[in-house]
């Protein structure tokens, strides 16, 4: 059975990254978007990983362009419109799919973990995933929770040891 620390994805820079690097940490992966409704989200996962990274939380922003064509450029674009934009330290990766037989294996696994209501297909841009320090995913978030109404959640996983 694969876990969430034995997944790879690749990085905005084009970097091979393990997800066994966030071992021991609360993880928050949201499939993002630069030019969707959500966007403005991009400050507020920002804020909550400034305010709680020293106790262990990660933001993992995953570009994707399968929603309204929200995500049309390359990674230079997304990372312009990252940090210029929102001030994005986070780690970003490159752009994946979410839904559909190319699905990000990162994806497939938090769908299969956390279907949500729509058996397991992801409505829109900006959902997301909280995962425990584990590795094991804790709570699915949808686009219109925004990251102040998801601190809560954040809280309690980085408390519970």
């Amino acid at each position: 059975m694969t876990t969430f620390h034995q997944l790879t994805a690749t990085s905005l820079r084009g970097e091979h990254i393990s997800m066994a690097n966030y071992a021991g940490k609360v993880v928050l992966v949201v499939n993002t978007a630069s030019h969707c409704g959500f966007t403005p989200q991009y400050a507020g996962l920002e804020m909550l990983y400034k305010k709680y990274a020293d106790q262990g939380l990660v933001v993992l922003g995953f570009p994707c362009n399968q929603f309204g064509k929200q995500e049309p450029g390359g990674a230079d674009d997304i990372a312009q419109t990252c940090n210029i934009n929102y001030g994005v330290s986070f780690p970003m990766f490159g752009k994946v799919e979410v839904n559909g037989p190319a699905t990000h294996q990162v994806f497939r696994y938090l769908k299969e973990e956390l279907p949500g209501v729509l058996g397991g297909r992801i409505k829109w841009n900006f959902t997301k995933f909280l995962i425990g320090r584990d590795g094991k995913p804790l709570k699915r978030f949808a686009p219109i929770s925004t990251p102040e109404k998801i601190e809560d959640s954040i809280v309690a996983a980085l408390e519970f040891k």
